[in-house]
């Protein structure tokens, strides 16, 4: 994921024959974050794991991204997402930086009590380096309201009330209306967007859905509210397909109740892999990166895809793709909804100020609208792919920042 990041960035750093050290600057972490969390579970035995915490980049404002629970979980995968934390806040103009992190775990097969435990010896190791102006965590891959109600109780234990020291808590606890459904929806807004640029509209539109988790269905409950049509979804355990469109709400209340779509009684069962080759205008992979491969980029029958999980195009598929005239929205734009209601957020939490679902999603829809026409503004000027210029966009914003910080009196060309 990181190497593929990286030759994102070099091909859209050659757009402005970008400097060497710069380049090297931009795309160096400013700090990794290891910490190691032994304790006893509940079952009485020693429980080890090992969490990270990659700070990439603060040119533009304080570091700001997901903590993901899960096994493969490692250093590596923590300065890749924040290296793609800090190009995604500045497509989407928010003043924050880039960070990932997690912790090496499977939720799903601990104890509450440990999670919790887990979690709170996390935040005593970062307590230091995090934190409501330098780095503000949030959701991601098996973490919730819940884990980030616990981080920000614990971190308030060491420096008082600090409900801005995260972002995606409940509503009870200072948490923002549409926080939970905005990266799904930011992803029907992009798709939306381009749409209308061949002077169409989502009313008919054909759907195809990798991943059914809160990104996949509340972008599907968004498309359907708006027209679309959503033909196939799968999951890690099975897929389902209508012809005539799923009734995507029977569907996300047969997932909360059985945790897939697999066994949904009213649409034919497919293999989820299918879904990614499916019959469609639209493909969204809404799961986990490196889905799209050279393998069957060739097969991809949509002629839009919107990228709303993280990374899932290889750059070898993301170049079949486009010759084969495959429209991408880049995941750095299609699935920045999450961030920018994240921004939201911390913005309530520091005004101690509550703004109403209605003006959230207004705001998120001039947010991902301009985002989406600086994107394209800048793909026309250099005559390039989405991709491209959603990198190139973010360098800029991040580039001048970082050499107006530095005070560098030498004209660099960005």
């Amino acid at each position: 994921m990181l190497e593929a990041s990286h030759r994102y960035f070099h091909r859209a750093a050659d757009l402005f024959d970008l400097d060497q050290k710069l380049r090297s600057i931009l795309l160096t972490p400013n700090r990794i974050i290891k910490a190691e969390l032994a304790f006893e579970g509940a079952d009485g035995t020693i429980r080890h794991h090992i969490g990270y915490r990659a700070q990439h980049n603060n040119r533009r404002g304080p570091y700001k991204g997901g903590l993901r629970y899960h096994p493969a979980m490692d250093e590596d995968h923590a300065v890749a997402l924040a290296n793609l934390m800090t190009w995604k806040t500045a497509v989407v103009d928010v003043p924050f930086g880039g960070a990932k992190g997690g912790i090496d775990c499977d939720p799903n097969e601990m104890d509450s009590i440990d999670v919790n435990n887990m979690t709170r010896l996390f935040v005593g190791q970062l307590k230091d380096v995090i934190g409501p102006t330098v780095d503000i965590p949030a959701p991601d891959m098996n973490t919730d309201a819940s884990v980030m109600a616990w981080i920000m109780d614990e971190y308030s234990k060491f420096e008082g009330f600090s409900p801005a020291v995260v972002t995606g808590k409940p509503l009870h606890l200072f948490g923002s209306d549409g926080r939970e459904e905005a990266t799904g929806r930011g992803v029907a807004h992009v798709v939306v967007a381009a749409l209308k640029e061949e002077g169409r509209t989502p009313e008919g539109i054909t759907v195809a859905i990798q991943g059914f988790g809160n990104v996949g269905s509340f972008a599907a409950q968004t498309l359907a509210g708006w027209g679309a049509k959503i033909v196939a979804v799968g999951d890690h355990l099975g897929g389902v397909a209508r012809a005539e469109g799923l009734d995507v709400q029977a569907l996300s209340e047969w997932v909360r109740e059985h945790r897939s779509v697999k066994g949904f009684a009213e649409a034919e069962e497919i293999d989820p892999t299918a879904v990614l080759t499916w019959e469609c205008d639209v493909l969204i992979p809404a799961a986990i990166e490196d889905v799209l491969t050279a393998d069957i980029a060739s097969d991809v029958r949509a002629s839009l895809i919107a990228e709303a999980a993280n990374a899932p195009t290889t750059p070898e598929a993301d170049a079949i793709l486009l010759n084969r005239g495959v429209r991408i929205i880049p995941d750095i734009l299609a699935n920045a909804g999450g961030v920018t209601v994240s921004y939201f957020e911390w913005a309530q939490n520091i005004q101690q100020f509550r703004w109403e679902l209605e003006r959230v999603r207004e705001e998120l829809a001039k947010t991902m609208s301009r985002a989406y026409t600086d994107v394209r503004a800048m793909a026309n000027e250099h005559r390039t792919d989405m991709r491209t210029a959603a990198f190139a966009l973010a360098i800029q914003r991040v580039g001048r920042a970082a050499v107006s910080r530095a005070q560098v009196r030498r004209e660099i060309n960005i």
